[in-house]
């Protein structure tokens, strides 16, 4: 077994809502050790389920500005009024102990991580094998009414339209072998040489 320490990776899937990546999300988590989903800061109201620290970090409006102001995120947006943000010390941490991360966002929120750990970041689109299956998943949720489905899809055409910006493309055609290709890509970037901490010091002893 090697005794090289490495330094964790920022993975961060993106995708169309309704392609699969929550549920892949949580297959990684599941079936992959030294990995841990990022835990973001919001302000929308916690649900009954919910605990904090777990699924997020729940502050009022200008709890979360004042981390903005301090330059506390990586990456926040706005969504439908509530903010989302993903914690720099949150993921930094993890990743200096060599425990990988996975970030769930857009590519908006991809560009604004890539600006600020671009050698620690590996990015996965997922795509949907049709866009018929898409309208098939996202019209199978509950709640949406034809204004409401008609939105989502054209938020997932301009979402999908980005998919040139990422390392990685993957059609979620079937969710095993989506994880496992996803699984590939971490362990084969995990090998990357500036990931391996003390690569030199093990190469000094063979030469």
């Amino acid at each position: 077994m090697s005794n090289i320490a490495n330094k964790g990776l920022l993975l961060i899937i993106s995708s169309p809502s309704g392609a699969g990546k929550t549920t892949i999300c949580k297959k990684l988590i599941d079936e992959v050790d030294e990995i841990d989903l990022s835990v973001s800061v919001t302000t929308r109201k916690k649900r009954k389920d919910e605990i904090e620290g777990k699924h997020y970090f729940f502050k009022n409006e200008d709890e979360f500005r004042l981390l903005l102001r301090k330059n506390q995120f990586l990456e926040y947006a706005n969504v439908f009024g509530c903010l989302y943000g993903t914690l720099k010390k949150e993921v930094v941490s993890k990743i200096n102990k060599g425990i990988d991360v996975i970030v769930d966002i857009d590519w908006q929120g991809t560009r604004q991580i890539v600006n600020q750990l671009p050698k620690d970041v590996v990015k996965i689109f997922i795509l949907p094998p049709s866009m018929k299956e898409l309208e098939s998943r996202l019209g199978k949720r509950a709640s949406e009414n034809k204004e409401n489905f008609k939105k989502r899809m054209s938020e997932a055409k301009k979402e999908i339209s980005h998919y040139t910006e990422y390392d990685f493309v993957i059609v979620n055609d079937d969710l095993q072998l989506a994880v496992d290709q996803i699984k590939l890509i971490l362990f084969s970037e995990r090998l990357r040489r500036y990931r391996q901490l003390n690569l030199n010091k093990m190469i000094e002893k063979l030469i």
